[in-house]
């Protein structure tokens, strides 16, 4: 079989060179290089890739129309390339409600290092998302947010602690699953989404705005309580240090990647196992990779309950499928369940 086909967007000569150069010696066929957005929806209908590099700021059409343009007439997987900015993490988040599956972030400061990790994660991730089957179109979002069981008139576990890790195509699936979680269930939840400094305070503002949680970026020395949700900063592990009369301690960490990533979803389920004694829940969602595997079992080992996000409904079945491999995976679970079963703790172990 022939290796992943794939589109670049950029309105700089040099960044599509750059990318185009990346992907190609990374055994990526580039079918195409558009300028401009209106260029990389008429590219996309031509040569059907499995994969869309988009920037973000284009002439003609910006990457956030020009996705949506792609989800409405050609469903794709796009990936948005962004800038460290303020303003170009509010249209990256932006450009994810529109259908794209996730983001990198472009070369900035040392140019040379820059380069490296954009070599190294962008043909991962284009490989992981080109390797996924299907691309959910937004009115099939849409329509599967609105049907989405509540978990009404379930019985959840008091003074429970919930830990969610993904990466690859987390931001919506993370956000689905806060939004489903009613207020009354007053869990403590602590998330870890792979995701880079500058962009994590908003992505918990996006999910505050979204859900019934006070949800906002983890400082370090903070207590959290129920009815609330902490955000893992980029480049910081988020440890639990401390838990007494229902409330949470937390610290960060600049320790070393783990997993090669940091925030790592296993540093925090790690150290939550510890810590916490009162009922504890894992839930690692789509992403590439396996972090979040030894988190799983560390949850398991002290009995708490674990939940991986199935295959079908995952843009990248990496971090999910590593954890169901170490065989302590409770239940496997399509998106739209995954808040039923959470509140569900007494739910019949499924498997996918």
């Amino acid at each position: 079989m022939s290796g992943p086909r794939a589109v670049v967007a950029d309105d700089s000569h040099f960044m599509r060179s750059v990318i185009s150069n990346i992907l190609t010696e990374g055994g990526i066929e580039v079918v195409g290089q558009a300028r401009n957005g209106a260029e990389a929806v008429e590219l996309v209908e031509q040569e059907s890739p499995d994969v869309v590099t988009m920037d973000v700021e284009m002439p003609k059409l910006n990457g956030i129309e020009a996705t949506e343009q792609i989800m409405e007439r050609c469903p794709t997987a796009v990936l948005m390339l962004s800038a460290h900015t303020e303003e170009d993490a509010d249209v990256t988040f932006e450009a994810l409600d529109k259908g794209a599956v996730d983001f990198v972030t472009k070369p900035g400061g040392e140019v040379s290092m820059e380069m490296s990790r954009l070599e190294d994660h962008l043909v991962e991730m284009v490989e992981s998302v080109a390797a996924a089957s299907g691309v959910e179109t937004r009115e099939e979002s849409s329509s599967a947010s609105s049907t989405a069981p509540t978990g009404q008139g379930s019985t959840p576990s008091e003074d429970q602690t919930i830990v969610i890790g993904s990466s690859t195509g987390g931001p919506k699936m993370v956000e689905r699953v806060l939004s489903e979680l009613p207020r009354e269930a007053d869990y403590r939840v602590l998330i870890v989404q792979h995701m880079p400094a500058g962009f994590t305070n908003r992505f918990a503002e996006r999910i505050d705005d979204r859900s019934d949680y006070d949800v906002r970026e983890a400082t370090d020395d903070e207590w959290i309580e129920g009815g609330e949700a902490l955000v893992a900063p980029g480049d910081n592990h988020l440890l639990v240090s401390d838990y007494r009369d229902g409330r949470l301690h937390v610290t960060l960490t600049d320790d070393p990647p783990v997993n090669s990533v940091r925030p790592a979803v296993d540093m925090t389920m790690g150290r939550a196992a510890e810590v916490v004694d009162d009922p504890l829940t894992g839930v690692v969602l789509t992403g590439m990779g396996q972090d979040g595997a030894a988190g799983i079992t560390s949850i398991k080992s002290v009995g708490g309950r674990t939940i991986a996000q199935d295959e079908a409904t995952s843009a990248v079945f990496g971090m999910p499928k590593r954890a169901i491999e170490t065989g302590h995976v409770d239940e496997v679970l399509p998106i739209e369940d995954v808040a039923a079963g959470i509140l569900s703790p007494t739910a019949e172990v499924t498997e996918s």
